[in-house]
């Protein structure tokens, strides 16, 4: 009789186990999309970052610890776009498991080639990253790398669902991978486009897209534009035309208003991260949204 439920209690035990779902903590909500897309029911996943926050600014809140504490893997975007909130809530929630170096820790940005990695890094010319322009979601050529490596990190730490994974992620680079010829033949109209940013976000979108930064209305990377600065940047471009301005959703949107009205140059609001437009529900409708709203101020 006791070998009897010594069986039934380990049987529980290994149901129990199997069926348990991965934790997942997403820093962005980017991220928290793409691990939907490859793990569904398989994962719990909890985004730090609302659509409308600037990545590089939250509050390491204790909500946000508790979640990291009870996290099996944490995919973040990395390359120090995080580095005033994240390392606090790695340290703070004492989880082993997702440590930097660790298995269920992700940079997604250290999964793929960056631009703009700088020779040396100098902080008085303002928020530059050491390891490269961080925000690499906005290349969907770079998203299908990231998504194989994520599906095989799910593989690795969850190996009873190994196969489910694979799957997923198969399904998901098939999609994407139709998606992107689709938005390759819509968006080679805007090669040489020229375009002022707000802040260095979109430079993997403008690589992908051929579109042309001739300038930012940020004097420095993180520097707020100043009324003299904008005047200055309007004498540039006076001889150094530009098609476009475009901001993020979560940025402030007079200085690009601004320029609109005194340049007579086109401002847009693109979406940036999944959430940033009530259209933009997921990757796919994020890249949507990105280019029809390019298209509609193409000159």
């Amino acid at each position: 009789m006791k070998s009897v439920w010594v069986f039934i209690i380990l049987s529980l035990t290994v149901t129990g186990t199997a069926q348990a779902k991965l934790n997942v903590f997403a820093c962005e909500p980017e991220w928290a999309s793409l691990m939907a897309e490859l793990g569904d029911e398989q994962l719990n996943i909890v985004t730090a970052i609302a659509p409308l926050q600037d990545p590089h600014r939250i509050e390491a809140r204790p909500s946000l610890i508790a979640k990291m504490r009870r996290a099996d893997l944490v995919v973040c975007t990395g390359a120090e776009l995080e580095v005033g909130w994240l390392p606090l809530l790695l340290r703070s929630s004492g989880n082993h498991k997702v440590q930097v170096g660790r298995p269920g820790y992700v940079e997604a940005a250290m999964l793929v080639p960056r631009l703009e990695v700088p020779e040396s890094v100098d902080r008085s010319l303002g928020d530059i990253h050491a390891a490269g322009n961080p925000h690499v979601h906005l290349d969907p050529r770079r998203v299908a790398v990231i998504a194989q490596r994520l599906s095989e990190k799910l593989a690795e730490l969850d190996v009873e669902n190994a196969t489910y994974y694979q799957q997923r992620g198969a399904d998901f680079l098939q999609r994407w991978q139709q998606k992107l010829i689709e938005w390759q033949q819509r968006g080679a109209k805007l090669k040489g486009m020229r375009a002022v940013a707000h802040h260095k976000d979109w430079i993997y979108l403008f690589d992908w897209l051929g579109i042309e930064e001739v300038a930012t209305l940020e004097s420095m990377p993180g520097v707020p534009p100043s009324p003299g600065y904008l005047a200055q940047l309007k004498s540039q471009l006076a001889n150094t035309p530009a098609n476009v301005v475009v901001r993020a959703a979560y940025q402030n949107e007079s200085a690009s208003l601004w320029l609109e009205k005194n340049a007579a140059i086109r401002a847009v609001e693109l979406p940036y991260t999944v959430g940033g437009a009530d259209e933009a529900h997921d990757l796919f409708s994020l890249f949507e949204v990105t280019l029809d709203r390019l298209l509609k101020v193409m000159p």
